[in-house]
């Protein structure tokens, strides 16, 4: 690149990435009082309507609370009050409220969340920068000693109008992704990585069709599935599917087909089919979660099965430890609950790693007995069923679904 045309200029902490963690994070990083500039490599309109799941768990939406951003954000999501597990068409419904003592999530679509944040960040006067192209970090293992002092790490980008800047900073938060620069940028022989594959897909589809009543999980030999509301008018369904399953093997008539038996709902109103995908199955997690000044936040640092609803809810998590923990830094001059971050924020990861994976092999074994064999059906069927019969059992699942 050419240096003697590139645009410098410093900020107190830079972030990468406009999803969940990266907006929540500059939003409180503005309400802490802590300078940042947000960089996003796709346009602003992608950002807005990217389709994702969206729950909020208790601890979540407490999060938001304390920060004064609830009424703002939350406005109409209705409560996540209750869930319907269908074990070979026989409902059980879960009262998620008085199993929690009412600790209860929010049930919103993630890019409403998005936009929402968004809308705070820039109407607040935040610098939320979209095509930012060939974004690299330099210097990330430097101490930092002020944005401008040349002794901190810097970052560079290619604006839209293709002009190339460069930002001074003191910290870098890493909010990209799992397929992001930030995560490549941590030396493997830096931090340790754990990777676990379930060994199953889960085909996804979000239709306008008619949603369902509570968020449904249903158990079958026929395989798992599962049907979300996404708006008035509109549903999400997993199903159950072979890891290597394209898109493409699945037409509208197998997925109605599939929905129907394993839902055991034989009148299923069918929809347009607005989107479709195969998820992965898999773990992922990095320890430490920090490189220097580089601090990396949600996906960036771990993925989690959406078996629970966890992924967007521990990046918010993540973003409140490292907003409290910059605040302290820049007002205070204390780095100690820096130096803490990764520590704090993986025994909370871990913690829902296993909850998922729990979750996981009971729905999915409990229904087809060729996925871990018949002994290991009967022990999930067991566990389903004290789930339903042991308050204690529902206390515990009601807690960990709140963020506890």
């Amino acid at each position: 690149m050419g240096y003697n045309t590139t645009m410098r200029e410093s900020s107190r902490v830079v972030v990468i990435g406009a999803g969940p963690a990266g907006l929540t994070l500059a939003n409180l990083l503005r309400l802490a009082g802590v300078g940042c500039v947000v960089l996003e490599r796709q346009s602003r309109s992608y950002v807005e309507q990217r389709q994702r799941a969206g729950v909020l768990d208790y601890a979540s939406r407490r999060i938001f609370e304390e920060w004064g951003l609830a009424e703002t954000l939350l406005a109409g999501a209705p409560e996540d009050h209750a869930i319907e597990i269908r074990v070979d068409g026989d409902p059980h419904v879960l009262d998620l409220r008085a199993l929690s003592g009412g600790r209860t999530g929010r049930a919103i679509p993630q890019q409403m969340l998005i936009t929402r944040l968004m809308t705070a960040f820039l109407e607040n006067g935040g610098d939320l920068r979209f095509d930012a192209g060939d974004v690299a970090l330099h210097d990330i293992d430097a101490p930092g000693l002020g944005p401008g002092s040349g002794s901190g790490p810097r970052v560079t980008y290619r604006d839209a109008e293709g002009a190339v800047r460069e930002i001074a900073c003191d910290y870098v938060a890493g909010c990209d992704g799992h397929h992001g620069v930030t995560r490549t940028a941590v030396p493997p022989r830096a931090a340790t990585t754990y990777t676990y594959d379930h060994g199953i897909g889960w085909f996804t589809v979000l239709a306008d069709a008619p949603p369902p009543r509570l968020p449904l999980f249903a158990i079958s030999s026929h395989g798992f599935a599962a049907q979300f509301q996404r708006g008035p008018a509109a549903c999400r369904l997993y199903l159950e599917c072979a890891p290597d399953d394209a898109p493409d093997d699945w037409n509208d008539e197998r997925i109605w087909k599939q929905a129907r038996l394993r839902l055991g709902d034989e009148t299923l109103p069918a929809g347009p089919i607005v989107d479709k995908g195969v998820v992965e199955m898999r773990s992922f997690v990095i320890d430490p979660m920090r490189y220097g000044r580089l601090f990396l936040v949600g996906d960036a640092a771990h993925i989690i099965t959406p078996m629970g609803g966890k992924g967007m809810n521990l990046a918010i998590g993540d973003a409140d430890v490292l907003a409290r923990a910059l605040r302290a830094a820049v007002r205070d001059g204390d780095e100690e609950p820096l130096a803490a971050y990764s520590a704090t924020c993986l025994r909370r990861v871990w913690n829902q790693q296993e909850f998922s994976r729990w979750l996981t092999e009971l729905v999915h074994e409990s229904g087809d007995a060729s996925l871990a064999g018949t002994f290991r059906r009967q022990l999930a069927r067991a566990r389903l069923d004290r789930l339903f019969a042991s308050a204690p059992a529902g206390h515990a699942f009601a807690d960990l679904l709140a963020g506890g």
